[in-house]
């Protein structure tokens, strides 16, 4: 099992508009849809009002490194480059 903790630090004020684009995108149906994938879930970090937090969970390595290799995940890296400041992964096996 894999998990990836994803903190994205947007950009002042739009954190709100990242989640919205990406719900508009279809960003975590898409990937719960994707073999391998057992969890992927946003959450609003209480003390930092700029920050989203992603953990995603996959079955193996291999199945992650697909998801990034997806159609889905080239727009994704178009959203973060807008909405974006920079990215934090905190990568966890067991």
């Amino acid at each position: 099992m894999l998990t990836w903790n994803v903190t994205y630090h947007c950009k002042k004020g739009k954190r709100a508009d990242f989640y919205h684009a990406l719900c508009e995108l279809g960003i975590r149906e898409n990937s719960q849809a994707e073999e391998g994938n057992c969890r992927y879930d946003y959450y609003f970090a209480a003390e930092a009002p700029d920050d989203l937090l992603l953990v995603e969970s996959w079955t193996s390595p291999e199945l992650q490194k697909a998801h990034c290799e997806a159609p889905t995940f080239a727009k994704l890296q178009e959203l973060k480059a807008v909405f974006c400041e920079n990215v934090e992964i905190d990568k966890f096996y067991y």
